[in-house]
């Protein structure tokens, strides 16, 4: 069988992820495995993708290798992706799958972006294995990664693959209506984000239009032919100080021009069931910030054109990065049906955020994704010094093992339950019990309130 391995990670051969694969080269050599290392040389593939593309034709099985970065791929991997559709290679009908490397933060998002863009490929996709930074140093990470493959190798005999969902239909670019006068002097200060091409003139309009409702001073922010040198490259040089080891104004545009606002409108056409390759460059270079959720309490708002209410994978990125980052997700107005009234809907609700600077507590996709960070910074600060002093400045080492009265408490309600004579005293007054607390706030309530 001829494996072509799609190397994401910018680290070429020193991929801890292309570990795993080598792993099993050595241990199955009556497999071919080819190795296209998409991570560095995304830039060559744009100027020539023939040598890529033949690769893609002459493969059986199509292996996307990446660490998770931002909620989804690398951003170079991404790319590699939109230069797939571009040049159609002749590969519909060819098994894939992936394997990733992570701490398990939203790796679901990152594999579904590469499952719907098989799909869109024609490709026969068997699902992925999502393994941590370190397993392949431990018998238990080797054998899920051998079980992986025999699993793969056994789905490719029988023709079992994940069945092909219907396609997400084309977008309504729905007409937004005229933008209102724009020279009116506003106080406030808010930028709208986006990477907005010369030719998309719905995504200009609807901008436009939300700038003209809104209520406040707004500047854009286009990233489109920003002079980006590269992608993240994972290098950890900014893990001290928070210095990128680029110089080409990023940070200094990023820290400037767009966390240092009352809020942020990110603005975008759906490309490829995601933001788009730019945007992802954009979040992955934001790791100059490290793990540091530095605009918490600002509220965000989104323009889309495109199918959103089809793209269940990136309204779950969406939501996870306002959760993630501590901010009040202020909607999403797309041009599905009336892209007028969703905008005016949405820039109301901004306004009222900023102006009684609205928040909310996270929901799971908020405290779950904090907490592996949380863990992830507490082993890591020697290295992650910058996000080490951040998260205690902030509180955010909650460790729950601390909260020791909490647990012996416990130890005596559940030694208490064990005995069958005191259950049965207690009976049903144990919920009066735990509501006890709660009796005494809206005691307090109505105190207030005479």
């Amino acid at each position: 069988m001829r494996i072509l391995v799609l190397n994401g990670s910018p680290k070429g051969e020193y991929s801890s992820t292309l570990a795993t694969v080598r792993y099993l080269e050595i241990l199955h050599p009556e497999h071919t495995f080819e190795v296209l290392p998409v991570g560095q040389r995304y830039r060559s593939y744009e100027k020539d993708f023939a040598p890529a593309k033949e690769a893609l034709e002459r493969a059986d099985l199509i292996l996307f290798c990446y660490p998770v970065y931002t909620f989804i791929v690398p951003a170079q991997l991404h790319r590699f992706i939109e230069l797939i559709k571009e040049n159609k290679p002749d590969i519909a009908g060819k098994f894939a799958t992936q394997f990733s490397t992570s701490k398990h933060f939203y790796d679901i998002t990152a594999h579904n972006f590469i499952r719907d863009n098989c799909f869109d490929l024609g490709l026969k996709y068997v699902r992925g294995l999502s393994a941590d930074m370190d397993d392949l140093t431990k018998e238990k990470g080797q054998k899920e990664a051998e079980d992986f493959f025999d699993y793969v190798c056994w789905c490719m005999k029988e023709d079992v693959h994940e069945p092909v969902p219907e396609p997400v239909p084309e977008p309504a670019h729905m007409p937004v209506p005229e933008a209102e006068d724009l020279t009116e002097e506003k106080p406030g200060d808010v930028v709208i984000l986006t990477d907005l091409a010369p030719e998309d003139k719905q995504l200009s309009d609807m901008i436009a239009y939300f700038r003209s409702v809104f209520p406040l001073k707004t500047r854009v922010v286009n990233i489109h032919d920003f002079p980006f040198a590269g992608g993240c490259i994972s290098c950890f040089h900014c893990a001290p100080k928070g210095e990128c080891i680029y110089r080409d104004g990023f940070q200094e545009m990023l820290r400037g021009e767009i966390q240092n606002t009352q809020a942020t409108v990110i603005a975008f056409s759906i490309k490829d069931h995601s933001m788009g390759s730019r945007f992802k460059l954009y979040d992955d270079r934001q790791f100059c910030n490290g793990h540091r959720t530095v605009t918490m309490g600002m509220p965000f708002a989104y323009l889309v054109s495109g199918s959103y209410s089809h793209e269940t994978n990136l309204r779950m990125v969406v939501e996870g990065r306002a959760q993630v980052g501590g901010n009040f997700l202020a909607g999403v107005a797309t041009d599905e049906k009336d892209p007028g009234e969703a905008i005016r809907t949405v820039a109301k609700r901004l306004a009222y955020a900023i102006e009684h600077k609205y928040t909310q507590p996270a929901n799971f996709l908020g405290v779950g994704g904090m907490k592996i960070f949380r863990d992830l910074i507490w082993l890591m600060q020697g290295l992650m010094k910058a996000d080490h002093r951040f998260y205690k400045a902030h509180n955010q080492y909650d460790f729950p093992q601390k909260k020791r009265g909490m647990m012996m408490a416990m130890y005596l309600v559940g030694g208490m339950f064990a005995n069958p004579k005191i259950q049965k005293k207690i009976g049903g007054k144990i919920n009066e019990g735990m509501y006890m607390p709660y009796k005494k706030v809206l005691e307090k309530a109505k105190e207030r309130r005479k």
